[in-house]
């Protein structure tokens, strides 16, 4: 049985906030999937949810392999950024896809989920719905050629690779410290290909056979808009973009050192944040509460 489910925490904010936050979700998806067995046809992680179709081979499979995922990413995210208790609802979002064009239909509205919320203009485009992953294990950088890294991008290929081969996920605390000792951006997107491609287990051959061809389903995804409609799929405000100029104002205003500072601050803080991305912004007042784990009076 082919499942599309989907994920969101329990105030409805924000999980992903930076790179570190994305790629650990990422390496423990993949090292829980192997271990649990599971055929994943689709991720997309989006800044306030996550989807995913997966196949089920056994009764209640599903389940325990996002359970699993869902309470290390919980332990690993909560160590990080100093919150506390659960992430996510519960229990997730599921719905069964029974016939080929049910689940085509579910892969293209999971490719165009970042189209849909304005974070880029080509479903492909997306780093974080994995999509251009099924033709190139570099589509965001330059191929690596060892001999033209640099020995801090070198001794951090040879950790992912050595932290892969053992079946360990990535935390952000090492994500953190390998991407700090690279001396560019190139690097960095180089390293942050590299991860992905190394830990990645979506099929995306599966997930293409459905359409036929890697160019159908580009062409299905521009030709689509709408909903899952058996999935109750949560959204604050109109466009995602107002996320990460958010993330830059808080930054540059000195509001926060650190983005994930909005865990730790006071509701006083939080006011004069919301305030300040009010005046700032043209996002929706739940969008930045959202943003900030600020629960507004109503």
């Amino acid at each position: 049985m082919v499942y599309h489910c989907y994920h969101r925490a329990l105030d409805k904010g924000v999980i992903f906030y930076s790179l570190s936050d994305f790629l650990m979700y990422f390496t423990i998806f993949c090292v829980r999937a192997v271990k649990y067995k599971v055929t994943v046809l689709k991720l997309v992680q989006m800044p306030d949810h996550i989807h995913q179709t997966l196949v089920e081979l056994e009764h209640g499979q599903i389940g325990t392999f996002l359970n699993s995922v869902n309470s290390t990413f919980t332990k690993e995210y909560n160590k990080a950024w100093g919150r506390k208790g659960n992430l996510f609802e519960s229990p997730f979002g599921r719905a069964p896809k029974i016939k080929d064009k049910s689940i085509r239909s579910n892969l293209t509205y999971l490719d165009n989920n970042p189209v849909e919320r304005h974070l880029v203009e080509y479903a492909e485009q997306y780093r974080w719905n994995y999509l251009a992953y099924a033709v190139s294990d570099h589509p965001y950088s330059e191929r690596i050629i060892l001999r033209k890294a640099s020995m801090p991008l070198r001794r951090a290929l040879e950790i992912v690779k050595g932290s892969h081969s053992r079946g360990r996920y990535l935390t952000c605390a090492l994500i953190q410290k390998l991407f700090k000792s690279l001396p560019d951006k190139r690097e960095c997107e180089q390293l942050t290909d590299y991860i992905i491609s190394t830990y990645s287990v979506i099929d995306h051959k599966k997930a293409v056979s459905y359409f036929k061809s890697y160019e159908d389903e580009l062409i299905a995804a521009k030709a689509t808009t709408g909903s899952e409609y058996d999935i109750d799929e949560h959204f604050t405000g109109k466009n995602d973009k107002y996320y990460a100029t958010m993330s830059r104002i808080l930054l540059e205003t000195g509001m926060v050192t650190d983005i994930h500072d909005v865990y730790t601050m006071s509701n006083e803080k939080k006011v004069l944040c919301y305030k300040l991305l009010r005046q700032k912004t043209r996002a929706y007042g739940k969008q930045i509460a959202s943003f900030l784990h600020y629960q507004m009076e109503e």
